[in-house]
């Protein structure tokens, strides 16, 4: 029992990595939207909550990758400099001004496509496979279409109100600015957080790619925060220059818990974790978990912000929960895959080779000839020795 529950920690451990993601961005959302919601420029939350990350994470990275960090190339730099611009500076400052149109819960739940994208980006850059007659790469395509169906449900339907979680509808006033969106806010918040949610899934695919190159999580995590504190300043200046004094202040207030809780979650925290997760299940994997974060959202909503719930963004919502867990389905079925040919193909020639050394030893030989087979790999290497 003692040997089988390491390996169980060790496979549960991807799991419980994007549970803490998906919790860490749900709380984010609430006091991201009140800090909004209290005058916060999205720009300005943007450049502090790098900059939190940074100082945070950048002692870590020294001590920790000190051993693993490999050596700074134009290549990979390029590549956290475009990182730095996906994620924090395009993704964050849309997916803001789009929670601005709208609601907390609204945005959280236009970020359930995010996994059909992510797999959408995957399959153009070669990264996935598509049969057609296959049944699970018919459920990718259809559980797709049904996520994109979904957001347009909830973009585009409001119907009735629904009283959730103990919450009433109070004056209109109130409703307006907590829980009723009109037709073009919506659909120019939905605008937004749909192109983030395609920067973001950009991101991810990169990220996975980078750390293929430089594998140091902390170190990558480091200068993804603070080149995205440089560019989001940049842009922060450009957008805020008319009034620059008190946009960047900050109180004792939602403003500052909100920079600081982003910062040290869901920038530091979470840019290392899902990093590390994805060297073993890959960025599909996960992104497959954010409709938890809408569940959570949808409830401290309802009781921090009140905001209301209305028939048809749940509608919307179910047919992308549907859709998105046939996209789930069909991509764990790739992990059901018998195992590979190459690796019984070398099995037999490996024997093969140790028998023929076994009866070569009798014969006098200059040469020794020494077989390396690693088979979990499926390599076979062969060194010859003098």
């Amino acid at each position: 029992m003692d040997g089988y529950s390491p390996k169980w920690f060790h496979k549960a451990k991807p799991f419980i990595g994007v549970v803490f993601i998906q919790s860490g961005y749900a709380g984010m959302d609430v006091l991201c939207k009140a800090a909004l919601n209290n005058g916060m420029s999205n720009y300005v939350l943007v450049v502090y909550r790098h900059a939190v990350a940074f100082v945070v994470m950048v002692p870590f990275a020294l001590i920790l990758d000190k051993k693993i960090r490999p050596k700074m190339t134009f290549s990979i730099f390029v590549k956290i400099v475009l990182l730095s611009l996906l994620e924090p500076v395009i993704d964050q400052n849309l997916y803001y001004l789009g929670m601005k149109y709208t609601t907390a819960t609204f945005a959280v739940s236009m970020y359930n496509i995010l996994p059909a994208i992510t797999f959408l980006m995957a399959y153009i850059l070669k990264l996935e496979k598509i049969k057609i007659k296959s049944i699970r790469s018919q459920a990718k395509v259809f559980g797709t279409l049904a996520t994109v169906a979904g957001a347009m449900v909830m973009t585009l339907i409001k119907g009735p109100e629904l009283e959730l979680f103990g919450t009433h509808g109070g004056s209109s006033t109130h409703i307006q600015h907590n829980g009723g969106v009109n037709l073009q806010h919506a659909i120019k918040g939905s605008v937004m957080i749909t192109i983030g949610c395609f920067s973001f899934a950009g991101f991810m695919i990169l990220q996975a790619i980078t750390l293929e190159a430089y594998p140091a999580d902390l170190s990558l995590t480091a200068w993804i925060c603070l080149l995205g504190t440089v560019e989001g300043g940049i842009v922060a200046l450009v957008m805020e220059r008319g009034n620059p004094a008190p946009v960047w202040s900050l109180n004792w207030n939602t403003s500052l818990l909100a920079a600081v809780y982003g910062g040290i979650v869901c920038s530091g925290m979470t840019y290392y974790i899902q990093g590390a997760v994805m060297k073993y299940k890959g960025p599909v994997f996960v992104t497959t978990f954010s409709p938890l974060c809408m569940i959570i959202v949808a409830i401290l909503g309802s009781f921090i912000l009140a905001e209301q719930m209305y028939l048809g963004r749940v509608i919307g919502a179910i047919v992308i929960l549907l859709g998105l867990y046939l996209v789930v389905w069909g991509k764990n079925k790739d992990y059901d895959s018998p195992p590979s040919p190459i690796i019984n193909e070398h099995v037999l020639p490996d024997k093969q080779t140790i028998e023929s050394n076994a009866k070569d030893k009798e014969k006098p030989s200059n040469h020794e000839l020494i077989t390396i087979s690693n088979i979990g790999a499926g390599n076979l290497a062969q060194y010859e020795q003098v």
